[in-house]
């Protein structure tokens, strides 16, 4: 099974990582994992001020400050892991993601705010729920 990992560095991500490590007779085996995280884009006069040498190295390393402690994690798990980042809106790029890379499965930690929570700040998982028919696992 394809499975994406939506990280943030989040203590929601610390929950989910913690289940699928001790639910490692669903997640382990034959299983390849895709951790992403999405960073949101920088307003365009920022991005313009700085220049794109500036900008991109801003975004690794704030990708990477997600990314290494997720893979390490995994690794002492024995759970081997691709890294993936991207700039943009969370939720859609999340489901984009999953859609495009025919993943059979999307876990991704979630505060649990209810439907009225949801309404008025909206929600990454809501977004990633309303965008793509992939099967969302929320862990909260």
């Amino acid at each position: 099974m394809k499975i994406l990992l939506a990280v943030d560095g989040s203590s929601y991500t610390k929950k989910m990582l913690a289940y699928v490590t001790t639910h490692l007779e669903m997640f382990s085996g034959d299983n390849e994992f895709t951790a992403l995280t999405v960073q949101g884009a920088l307003p365009p006069r920022a991005r313009a001020a700085v220049g794109k040498e500036v900008v991109d190295q801003y975004y690794a390393e704030e990708a990477a400050k997600v990314l290494d402690p997720v893979v390490k994690f995994l690794g002492r798990h024995d759970l081997k892991v691709k890294s993936l980042a991207k700039v943009g809106n969370a939720g859609e790029t999340i489901a984009k993601t999953a859609e495009s890379g025919k993943f059979d499965m999307i876990i991704m930690g979630s505060r649990g705010h209810g439907a009225l929570g949801s309404l008025v700040m909206g929600s990454v998982a809501t977004r990633v729920l309303a965008n793509c028919q992939t099967p969302v696992l929320l862990v909260r």
